[in-house]
């Protein structure tokens, strides 16, 4: 069966895993989950992007029984605590000064659904921050303006400077959707990658 036989939906309102997506060249169609993506109490920012991920996917799949459904969330993990997107200038210079110097875990949470069969993984980015001074902070925000990204730092743009190391076995999971695994469970899916001309 060719790709365009199957329907494949992203659940998200993010550009960013939007144009991840693309780079797999399968056709896709992008419907907005409508999740309350608040942390329940005494869940741990791995729980959250699981379960944020899983429910996304579901929260489509559940009026398109036919299609496969990706979900995906990302948390951003300082020392136990989420990071979440800071929406203003303000609460993204206090989130970089936070993190200056320290570890921050990405956690990269990806759901594919379609009926009752779904597989959800999480895969895991290691971020160390630079030790940057508010001037330095400052002038990246203003560049880059990251306010709808979770932990103010844009790694696929000028936010690369801010870091010191990446460790990851899935580059893009970083940027939002893990393409590695993704790509994956898409051929088991019955996807063909890359599509034949």
């Amino acid at each position: 069966m060719s790709n365009s036989a199957k329907k494949l939906i992203l659940a998200s309102t993010s550009i960013y895993r939007r144009e991840l997506l693309e780079r797999l060249r399968i056709p896709f169609d992008v419907i907005s989950p409508k999740v309350d993506e608040t942390p329940l109490p005494g869940e741990s920012t791995l729980e959250l992007a699981l379960r944020l991920a899983k429910a996304k996917a579901a929260a489509v799949a559940k009026d398109h029984p036919e299609a496969w459904v990706i979900g995906s969330d990302q948390v951003a993990d300082l020392h136990g605590a989420a990071i979440g997107k800071p929406g203003n200038f303000e609460r993204a210079m206090a989130q970089l000064q936070l993190m200056r110097g320290a570890t921050v875990i990405f956690q990269s949470a990806l759901c594919l659904m379609k009926g009752d069969a779904e597989t959800t993984v999480n895969v895991p980015t290691e971020v160390t921050f630079r030790m940057l001074s508010d001037d330095v902070l400052e002038a990246y925000l203003h560049a880059e303006e990251p306010y709808d990204c979770a932990g103010s730092a844009k790694s696929e743009g000028l936010g690369i400077s801010l870091l010191e190391s990446i460790k990851s076995n899935d580059p893009t999971a970083l940027i939002g959707l893990p393409l590695i695994v993704l790509s994956g469970l898409l051929r088991e899916a019955g996807f063909v990658i890359p599509a034949k001309k």
